[in-house]
Parts: C-alpha cells; structure tokens; sequence
C-alpha cells in the first residue's frame, strides 16, 4: 500500500472553527490523567508521533491531538470523563480506528479516548448464549473466543482484524451475514456506557445504542452469539448484469432459504482492483465478467447444504442466470472465496486513498448509484491511468440489506474530486428516497448532509438528545450532530 500523510483536516477544511469554549491542554491537566492513569494508560507526544491515532485508515483525515489516554477500566473512563467534562476538554472515543467517516480520529487537538486496553471478556453463558465483554476486544477475538465455544459472534466484517466490540455497535453495523443473523442491533442485549459527565448506566435496559460517540462512551458489551454452525460453503459466480443479480437473490432467497447466510455482490471494477492488489493469488473464474457475487449457505448438515447449494447452482446455471461459478471443496477455498470479497477495501485504499460512501437504496435502485457517480467522473475526465488522479470508481456491497459501497479510488484527494461527488451523491440518494449512511454512521464527512435522508424534526430530536447528555458538547465535536448554540463546523 502506498503510505500517505494526509493533510491536516483543518488545514483541508479551513471553513471549520475550533470551538471556543473548549480548553487548551495544559500540564495540569496532564498531570491529573498521570494521578489516575499507570504509565502505559497514557502516551503524550507531537501530534506527528502519534499518527496512528490521529489519522484514519483512509488517509483522508488527520487531527492534532499531542495526548492518547489508554484506561483499562470503567471506572478510570468515567474519572477521565467528569475531569473533561469539568474543565471543558474535547474529547474522542477510539476503537479500532477502522472508521469511515472521521469519526475515529481528531479534527482539532482533542484528547483521545482510547478503548484498546480494555479487551477482556468479562463472561459467556452458553445456555441463553450472552456474551459479555469490554468495549475494547477485537471482533476477531470475540470470534475466536466463541468459536472455541461453538458459538459465532453475529457479526463479521472485512475489518475484523482490527475493528472493535464497542466500534461496531456504536455504529450498528450490518456486516456479510445480515440475511442469517439479522443486525447488530437486534443482537445487542445490553450495554455500559460512560456519559460525557462521567456517569456510569450500567442496567442494560437504560440505554441502547448511539452512534460513534457522541452520546456516551460504550464500555461494555452484551451481545447475544449464534451458535456455531456445523456446515458452511459457499461459492463464487460470474453475472452479465446487475438485473441479473437482483433475479438471482431472488431464486437464492427461495431455493437456498433456511441456509442462506450471505448475498455478496461486487462489480467488474472492484475485482480488478482486488486482482491488483492480491497479485500473484490466481483468480477464482476463467473470465471477466461485469458482475460477482458471493453466496455463503450455513447450516447443520454438511451433505445436505452442499448438495442444495450444487443443485441450486445447476438450475441457475440452466436458466442462464450465472455465466460460471467455483464453489468451495474444503474449508481452504471457504476462506480463499472469503478472501476476494473482503480484499475489496484494502484493495481500493492501496491506491493512496479514497473515498467512500455507504448508503442504502431501494434494490432496483442499488447499483444506479455508482454507475450515475463513474459516469460523472468519466465525463470530468478524472479517471484513468497516472496522471488522472482517480483510479477507478467501483460499487459493491450486501444486496440482503439493500447496502451498497461506493469506493473512489485515488492517487491523491482533491478538491475537483469532491466537488464533483458532493452534493452530487447525497442529492441522488436523496431522490431515491435512499440513506446517506446505512452502517458508517455519519462523523466529520457526512456532518451537515443529514438532511439529505432525515426530516428536520428527525434532526432536532437527535440535537436535542445530544444537548441533553453532552451539554458542552465535549465529545466528539464536529460531528455528527453538535450540542450548543453554534455548531462550529462546515455546515
């Protein structure tokens, strides 16, 4: 991958205002965090030393902040918390930092909450299958931790690797297996969060989700896990057109039912990239084609769903809905199947950057979205080899849920590119009758685009909901929503 340094956000922004009211850091404040923190809670240093913290995976956004914090407790949060609170210090809850939205990382100098030392499972009842643990545990470790306990965390995203427990219900993300277990935030039990005041509500019923930290900082998680399935395949298949793969959802939905789990579509554009990126792993099917799709059964007899899955692919193929198909033989071609639909990110990252939007739409209408957005970049003249700035734009996603992707993948960010997609995207979608964000969230790059898919009084209610947790409005400033008079951003 290429390594960026993404220019500052309030330098790419210089619209944004740094609000007034919130206090500067001083070595007062420093030293009461050394009071309550061990040494390796804490990591002051120059904002370029603490890159990985404030900069986000894309390399899209960097703020400045010069002090991480790293508690390992609940209780240390909700001191760190009140102390912000009170002397009116900005604060950013971080997970994994996987974000897309820049809602993860700093605009200004805000202090960094960091949730990556709280990362123990705290209990698991195998019975009623409730899983409880620190906000902070990787969703790899969850996974892996529940496996071993013939369970499955009911969520898996592409960033699995690195994404957090806390991070991925903050944002109600959807994720690959939607069509089996539903959303996360059904399969939330309860929660524990810690208040921009400090306070801590712990009853699991008092409050379910927000969304990427601005209402409170989850702590803890209980989340109920699936038991493991004892058959899994799934297979790779070629299509000539996006119709095409809205008929075979369709036949999927009826001739796979109880054991479909996963509905994945990427277009011709997005494998390139993929084919790019994983170099040398030899490419599952003889030929291009404009569309693929990756269909997961999961179930608890092995001859059974296989032989469905085979049957199903047969009928397909006969009726010309499919071109070619690899289905998987063992659990290697499972997880190498796997591999080319979620190397699709990184794939399209590897570039320098891009830029990304999530959105939900009607599923005849699911695709319009990129093909209107290439077509306009196209006519700009924008894409192409170097060197045109894009590389390409491509759109992928989770046809269960109606989500699609769309990745900009560029050589560098620039203004005439985001000119050219903003309002552009949010009017199409708006048109639509579609969502900006469908499992994102909203952060810094979708701040005052609300209205695009949520009425007024929908955003009056959620300020006013924020205003009442977050007075000062010290966490997670910039985004989002924003408590207070004045909203001091770009909106």
């Amino acid at each position: 991958m290429v390594a960026i340094a993404a220019q500052l956000t309030a330098e790419a922004y210089p619209d944004i205002e740094r609000n007034p009211n919130f206090k500067v850091l001083n070595q007062d404040d420093v030293k009461y965090f050394r009071s309550i923190l061990d040494d390796d809670e804490i990591i002051e240093a120059n904002g370029d030393d603490l890159v990985s913290y404030n900069q986000d995976w894309m390399n899209k956004y960097r703020g400045q902040s010069h002090l991480v914090l790293l508690p390992r407790s609940t209780e240390k949060v909700s001191k760190i918390m009140k102390y912000c609170n009170d002397q009116q210090l900005a604060v950013v809850p971080q997970g994994g930092n996987t974000d897309l939205v820049g809602a993860s990382v700093p605009v200004f100098d805000e202090i960094i909450l960091s949730l990556k030392q709280m990362n123990k499972v705290r209990d698991f009842d195998p019975v009623s299958g409730a899983f409880k643990c620190d906000a902070g545990v990787v969703m790899r470790d969850a996974h892996q931790f529940l496996r071993d306990n013939d369970h499955i965390f009911p969520l898996d995203l592409p960033s699995r690797n690195a994404c957090q427990v806390g991070g991925v219900v903050s944002t109600n993300a959807g994720g690959l297996n939607l069509l089996r277990y539903g959303s996360l935030h059904g399969n939330v039990l309860g929660l524990e969060v810690v208040l921009p005041n400090g306070e801590i509500i712990s009853n699991i019923d008092a409050l379910r989700k927000d969304n990427t930290g601005t209402i409170g900082v989850v702590t803890g998680v209980s989340i109920l896990a699936a038991p493991k399935p004892k058959a899994l395949n799934n297979t790779f298949i070629g299509l000539e057109s996006f119709d095409i793969v809205q008929d075979l959802f369709v036949k999927a939905k009826k001739e796979l039912s109880e054991i479909l789990s996963a509905f994945e579509f990427m277009d011709n554009g997005s494998i390139k990239c993929t084919i790019e990126y994983l170099k040398d792993e030899p490419f599952l099917l003889k030929k291009e084609h404009p569309f693929y799709v990756l269909i997961e059964t999961s179930g608890s007899n092995q001859a059974h769903d296989e032989e469905k899955l085979s049957a199903f692919i047969k009928s397909a193929l006969e009726e010309k809905l499919i071109s070619e198909s690899h289905m998987a033989a063992n659990i290697d071609e499972y997880n190498k199947i796997w591999t080319w639909r979620k190397s699709v990110p990184p794939a399209c990252n590897s570039y320098g950057g891009m830029y990304k939007y999530d959105m939900s739409l009607k599923l005849k209408d699911l695709y319009s979205v990129s093909e209107a957005v290439t077509k306009r970049l196209n006519d700009a003249g924008l894409i192409g080899d170097a060197p045109k700035p894009i590389v390409a734009s491509v759109g992928y996603g989770h046809v269960g849920d109606g989500n699609i992707h769309l990745n900009i993948a560029v050589r560098e960010f620039t203004k005439e590119i985001e000119g050219l997609l903003e309002p552009f995207v949010y009017e199409y979608i708006q048109a639509k009758k579609g969502s900006i964000s469908a499992e994102h969230g909203i952060g810094f790059h979708k701040h005052g685009h609300l209205h695009y898919s949520r009425s007024e009084i929908e955003i009056r209610f959620m300020k006013h909901i924020k205003e009442h947790y977050d007075p000062n409005a010290i966490l997670n400033p910039y985004k989002y929503v924003t408590a207070g008079p004045r909203s001091y951003c770009c909106d």
